[in-house]
């Protein structure tokens, strides 16, 4: 008899350390924030092709893509910015045709009709533009230091990975941690980042120096 008196206090007991817990219920600041995810701001589910699950990543990768730094010390200080340049690498399962006109006429001061019959070809930007898909990747350019051959500040450079760096070669190095675009020059002096613009000076890639060469620029996308 006693320990079936005793069985009911353990018992009490028990469910009273359970429901003394603070465990469960609606904590203030709890749960995932707005805008913390991988985009930085608000998703939306949508029902989309199936045809176009590839191609809508690939888009949705490009915009992800993680800025790179850039040093001031090579950009006059009246010029130096906060912005830094982008790299956009194409993925391999995106993969876009779009063949545009190529007219057979020379244009010097005006425009040739549109009509079909001075269509001389059908010219696809991709297979003009990019001959390694795999290697290339895009880097869009802050500052003018490379003005005088026709690279612009907000312009789109094409670059190749799989192109041996050689003298003279356009090239994205990696100087000591700092993206740059400059000419290659290796002359019995030394090995030289050398601008386009007189208002910079060459850069000599020294000893100590840690440099990479990202790839050579093959082409430069400009917007008017």
């Amino acid at each position: 008899m006693s320990k079936s008196k005793q069985t009911p206090n353990l018992l009490c007991k028990s469910k009273k350390t359970v429901s003394g817990t603070k465990h469960g219920g609606v904590r203030e600041g709890a749960g995932r924030k707005k805008g913390s995810g991988k985009f930085g701001e608000p998703t939306k589910v949508m029902r989309i092709p199936q045809s176009k699950v590839s191609a809508i990543q690939a888009w949705l990768s490009l915009q992800n893509s993680q800025p790179l730094k850039q040093s001031q010390s090579y950009i006059p200080s009246n010029q130096a910015q906060n912005d830094s340049p982008f790299v956009w690498y194409l993925p391999e399962e995106q993969s876009t045709t779009m063949e545009l006109p190529l007219y057979a006429h020379k244009v010097v001061a005006g425009f040739p009709s549109p009509a079909e019959d001075y269509i001389e070809a059908r010219l696809d930007l991709n297979e003009k533009l990019i001959h390694n898909k795999e290697a290339t990747f895009l880097l869009s350019v802050q500052g003018d230091s490379m003005k005088d051959v026709g690279i612009l500040d907000g312009d789109i450079l094409v670059v190749d990975r799989s192109i041996q760096p050689q003298d003279g070669k356009i090239v994205i190095a990696a100087l000591d941690g700092e993206l740059t675009v400059k000419r290659l020059s290796m002359k019995s002096t030394g090995t030289w980042l050398v601008p386009e613009n007189e208002n910079y000076p060459p850069i000599l890639v020294r000893e100590s120096s840690d440099i990479v060469i990202w790839g050579v620029v093959t082409a430069t996308i400009s917007q008017f």
